[in-house]
């Protein structure tokens, strides 16, 4: 996979700017902005919650970022004991690359896919009987198993059916209970912040997601299907929901990142184009032992 560049096809300016905007946005909601002059390090508020990343600072009229100033983002995350990660989007700042790779992280492509207002989305799969999707309140007796489904899912990455199922989900429903994140997603959707949306079968969930509007722009983050429950439409499924939630309040432009080609494919298959690469910066893997 490579960064699409205008060799490709001419950027699409104004909505780089608009997706860029949403990017620098998002996070404000639940963390504090630290300044870098060319980058700018989300810190998440309290001892709760999740850790945020550094990203290119929007409308930066100075010099593009370098391996110094990497390497000073590097040292405050550091201190704060938070992930040393960056990420932005390759079309809009395509000099930082070289820069975190001279810092000595690697650098990971994924697909970014929109759907922006003049896009329609493709028909919503038909779902296997007693599935159903919807939208979640705040109270919901399922929202902690909708929290839950997609860290299972990302535990065990990769579209194929797999052995993870009801015993795993109950053990990450329990740990994320007890750490706080479900309380904090119900307060997230309480504030308007987040749409969760799930599909279910006899009272259990299956696949879930969600999506961040800032604005007229929307991000679906997080749709993750139980292992067990895959290759059935589940993801497809929340995914068309939550886009239809997203625009009838008023979001006109819904964008995500895939975790490679395999899953841009199914997103594609929602109405979603193909549109720019993003880049995620960290430390290389240690070796295993």
């Amino acid at each position: 996979m490579h960064a699409v560049t205008s060799d490709d096809h001419a950027p699409d300016r104004p909505l780089l700017d608009e997706i860029e905007r949403y990017y620098d946005a998002a996070p404000r909601s639940a963390a504090r902005a630290e300044d870098f002059g060319p980058l700018t390090l989300f810190v998440r508020e309290g001892d709760t919650g999740w850790h945020y990343y550094a990203r290119p600072t929007p409308g930066h009229a100075g010099p593009a970022a370098t391996a110094e100033d990497v390497r000073r983002v590097l040292e405050r995350q550091r201190e704060l004991g938070a992930p040393e990660a960056f990420e932005w989007v390759a079309e809009q700042n395509p000099e930082l690359r070289a820069a975190v790779e001279a810092a000595g992280l690697t650098v990971h492509e994924h697909p970014l896919l929109v759907l922006g207002a003049q896009d329609g989305p493709a028909p919503a799969p038909v779902l296997p009987e007693r599935v159903e999707v919807r939208v979640l309140g705040p109270d919901a007796p399922e929202l902690a198993e909708a929290v839950a489904v997609p860290h299972v899912a990302f535990g065990n990455p990769g579209t194929a059916i797999g052995a993870a199922g009801a015993a795993e989900l109950a053990q990450s429903v329990a740990e994320l209970a007890a750490d706080g994140a479900v309380a904090r997603i119900a307060q997230r959707i309480t504030d308007g912040v987040s749409v969760q949306a799930a599909a279910m079968e006899g009272g259990s969930v299956l696949c879930a997601g969600q999506y961040n509007a800032v604005g007229p722009v929307g991000e679906v983050v997080g749709v993750g299907t139980l292992p067990s429950a895959r290759r059935r439409g589940l993801g497809l499924a929340v995914t068309a929901v939550l886009v239809a939630h997203a625009r009838a309040n008023g979001v006109e432009t819904v964008f995500l990142s895939a975790a490679d080609e395999a899953v841009a494919r199914i997103y594609r298959r929602a109405g979603f184009r193909p549109f720019a690469t993003a880049l995620i910066a960290e430390p290389a893997a240690a070796p295993q032992a």
